[in-house]
């Protein structure tokens, strides 16, 4: 795809940048500086598009480039806003939280024209099934140091593929980023031809 105009990404994700470059999507990375707290009484959704916005706005305003790419992903189950765990024990607690029940992966995507200040905000849920975990499938999932930089503690393109039994939904979404959804974002937007 031809980009319009540089493109960057606001991010710092291995997986993002996958998924972009498996689209044809010629772009830069540049991570953003902004922290992944929740503000007050935000809902799942409110929060991924709030932080997607945000990383795309910082690095906008940090880097030379035309468009400018932020996503941030959630993990919901119960109620439960999950993003990447602290540390082992965390992820232990949150692995065993969505073990053989369904929850949500939401994937807030944002994308700023910087030359028009044209911003496009959005963001996909998807379901995902869990089989149920058995205490040494955790110890040695947990053991690979795979769920440290995941929402949920768990990649589903990875160590994890094995947990779940099904989805409803985007597949790429819950890698990290709806790439369907972007990439006919950056075509509205003008981004790619």
């Amino acid at each position: 795809m031809t980009p319009k105009g540089k493109i960057v990404l606001a991010s710092a994700s291995p997986r993002r940048l996958e998924l972009l470059v498996s689209a044809g999507v010629d772009f830069e990375v540049f991570a953003s500086l902004i922290p992944e707290e929740v503000q007050g009484e935000e809902t799942p959704e409110d929060h991924v598009k709030r932080l997607a916005r945000e990383k795309a706005l910082d690095v906008a305003a940090r880097v030379e480039g035309r468009f400018f790419i932020g996503a941030d992903t959630v993990v919901v189950c119960d109620g439960e806003i999950m993003g990447k765990p602290k540390d082992g024990a965390d992820a232990e607690r949150m692995l065993k939280k969505l073990s053989a029940i369904a929850h949500s992966v939401i994937t807030g995507y944002a994308l700023y024209d910087k030359e028009r200040d044209g911003l496009i905000v959005d963001a996909v849920t998807t379901r995902v099934y869990f089989k149920h975990l058995r205490d040494e499938e955790i110890e040695a999932y947990i053991a690979t140091g795979c769920p440290f930089d995941k929402a949920g503690a768990y990649a589903i393109q990875g160590g994890a593929a094995h947990m779940v039994e099904k989805i409803d939904g985007s597949y790429t979404n819950v890698v990290g980023l709806p790439l369907c959804e972007v990439v006919e974002a950056l075509r509205r937007m003008g981004a790619i031809g």
